[in-house]
């Protein structure tokens, strides 16, 4: 919704006036209002790992589930670099996981159990049980 926007962090760019734009920043500070208000981590409660890739982006949600329900420990996502745009998209989906494991290392190797990593995208299952990896993937495993 607010991939155009992200451009104007750069230095010496400009936010335009224009409708398109202003829709944009309304939404982003809309989400800011009426988001979901984090938890607590706690290494003894059961903690899900969510991952998503886009064309230009990776981003994922900590969770942790406490009395049933499901709450928010962090969010955090990250642009690709453009080597990395260059990625099939089963590889970006990969390397939205990677980066999450690597993002909250500290969080994840404090549980006192295993945690589940949750992803849109069901051709990663293949990567559980392949014995052919490319380099990069090898890396990753």
């Amino acid at each position: 919704k607010i991939s155009s926007l992200t451009s104007f962090l750069k230095k010496d760019s400009h936010f335009p006036l224009n409708e398109k734009a202003l829709r944009q920043f309304h939404q982003l500070e809309e989400a800011f209002t009426i988001a979901p208000i984090l938890s607590h981590f706690d290494s003894s409660l059961p903690t899900i790992l969510e991952t998503d890739a886009s064309d230009y982006a990776v981003g994922a949600v900590l969770s942790q589930i406490s009395d049933s329900e499901k709450h928010p420990i962090a969010f955090d996502s990250s642009t690709l670099l453009p080597d990395e745009l260059n990625y099939d998209i089963h590889e970006m989906e990969l390397l939205g996981i990677v980066w999450a494991l690597k993002r909250w290392k500290d969080f994840l190797l404090s549980l006192s159990s295993s945690f589940e990593v949750l992803t849109d995208h069901s051709s990663l299952q293949y990567f559980m049980s392949s014995k052919i990896l490319t380099c990069r993937q090898a890396r990753w495993a």
